[in-house]
């Protein structure tokens, strides 16, 4: 099969296109043949070095694909409802850059009834991750406050999304009026250009004083001690990346008064039952979403992943410059 590998830890021209053996299903697992693969953060920081591969894992970056059923484990097929030439998209730990992948049964999902293989290959990453994150750890409810710090990234038009048709009020913030009006129009309630407004200022006169219920942070770093002090009580701040830095100073009196939790989670490393829990809600909860048409895809770009030039690098290049609203996919 074609695969995309990563020759050294460097820039995006790292990436080239190779030749791999076919991988082989276990049990448990499905194989592949991929139409589709989502581009993600870490996929860029696994191709810079700082993102280690976890143990059994591909060394092919990629994270999440989509296509057909080729071949798997009969029983594990079956117990899920799924049969060779379905159409799923999955959740994978690795591998998902290339024409061929195997994943656990457990991380699959049907592909949405309507959808095209590549809007369904900019699913699993970021609704596994907003799911676990803002609904599972942060535990949002109808009725309270969401801020999104980097509303127009794949994780923030998904957490937009899913957090509108569930009922909450989303603020976000975005580095331009561009991207602020783009949130805006996927339903996000209020938008804040963190370069020209400050966000706990603005998202304290949006709440009458109160703060938000949750904020879900990508940045770390100073950030956190500013989404602490715009948190309402009981509030959740969870941090699923670290873009802005690893060390954060907080004020701790500010955690004991209102009663703050702040948690965080990598998502890769996890156990497939942890990750099968996830699907499974997801299933039950936002593939109804999905059909409807209440939650849709929203794809900045695609390029052929085994084109000339290669289609992986300018991909790498475009998420590299903050530039996209939404997700960019492979094409195979």
């Amino acid at each position: 099969m074609k695969a995309i590998e990563i020759t050294s830890y460097g820039a995006p021209e790292v990436l080239r296109v190779a030749a791999r053996p076919d991988p082989v299903a276990g049990e448990g697992e499905l194989l592949i043949r991929v139409a589709a693969s989502g581009v993600n953060r870490p996929d860029v920081l696994q191709r810079m070095g700082h993102y280690p591969v976890p143990p059994g894992a591909s060394d092919l970056p990629g994270l999440e694909v989509a296509g057909e059923i080729v071949s798997g484990d009969a029983k594990a097929l079956a117990d899920a409802g799924f049969q060779v030439g379905d159409r799923v998209c999955a959740l994978v730990a690795g591998g998902g850059y290339a024409e061929l992948c195997v994943a656990p049964v457990a991380q699959c999902l049907p592909v949405p009834k309507g959808w095209s293989d590549v809007e369904a290959a900019s699913l699993p990453e970021t609704f596994f991750t907003v799911w676990s994150n803002v609904f599972e750890r942060g535990r949002l409810q109808k009725g309270e406050t969401l801020l999104i710090q980097g509303g127009s990234s794949g994780i923030g038009v998904t957490a937009i999304q899913i957090a509108k048709a569930l009922g909450a009020t989303v603020i976000v913030t975005a580095g331009s009026d561009d991207k602020c009006e783009a949130c805006l129009k996927l339903g996000a309630d209020h938008a804040i250009n963190y370069r020209t407004s400050d966000f706990v200022e603005v998202a304290k006169q949006l709440t009458g004083g109160k703060g938000v219920d949750v904020v879900l942070d990508m940045v770390a770093g100073d950030y956190v001690a500013r989404e602490v002090e715009c948190l309402a009580e009981d509030g959740r701040l969870v941090i699923i990346a670290v873009q802005g830095g690893v060390k954060s100073e907080i004020n701790a009196g500010l955690v004991l008064r209102r009663r703050l939790t702040i948690t965080g989670s990598t998502l890769r490393p996890r156990p497939v039952a942890f990750k099968g829990a996830i699907a499974k809600a997801l299933r039950e909860k936002v593939w109804p979403l999905l059909e409807s048409g209440a939650v849709k895809p929203v794809i900045h770009s695609t390029y052929a992943a085994a084109g000339e030039p290669s289609g992986a690098a300018q991909a790498h290049a475009l998420m590299e410059s903050n530039q996209h609203i939404g997700k960019i996919v492979l094409t195979w």
